[in-house]
């Protein structure tokens, strides 16, 4: 039997980039595989930031979806700006995207991101928030001011 996929709405990041490699670090502390979907300049930027953030004893490893499978497969978090059925993380996808991602029930967890001050991306979430509750999903809501982050 399978795990229904949960929803959780990260909202009011100041930066979704910091919020990525802040989560991407303490899932793989955690040992959790992370899948990142965004924008390709999003993912972009994404990549360049895992290199040095928190200095350059820090680095978070990572590697783009077009990787040789067998670094996919060792790669704790995976930067995709297409989900693929080849991707072989499925328990956590975290979507830094403008739309829903397709075929999210085959991760076991969604976080959906929400910039603090980006009109239009809390408009897009908002979409994003409508279409999963129309799908049945019970949606987490996590405000950042009022909790930090590690």
């Amino acid at each position: 039997m399978t795990t229904p996929t949960t929803v959780a709405f990260h909202f009011n990041a100041p930066s979704k980039l910091a919020y990525a490699c802040k989560l991407a670090r303490k899932l793989q502390r955690m040992d959790i595989p992370l899948v990142v979907l965004g924008e390709p300049a999003m993912v972009a930027q994404l990549d360049e930031a895992l290199w040095s953030f928190g200095g350059a004893s820090q680095f978070l490893a990572h590697c783009r979806g077009d990787a040789a499978p067998e670094v996919l497969q060792r790669s704790p978090t995976v930067l995709v700006s297409e989900l693929a059925d080849s991707l072989p993380h499925t328990q956590v996808l975290l979507n830094l995207g403008a739309e829903m991602p397709a075929d999210v029930t085959r991760f076991g967890r969604v976080i959906e991101v929400v910039s603090a001050d980006d009109e239009q991306d809390r408009q897009q979430a908002r979409a994003r928030w409508r279409a999963y509750a129309a799908m049945g999903y019970d949606i987490e809501r996590r405000d950042l001011v009022m909790k930090s982050e590690d």
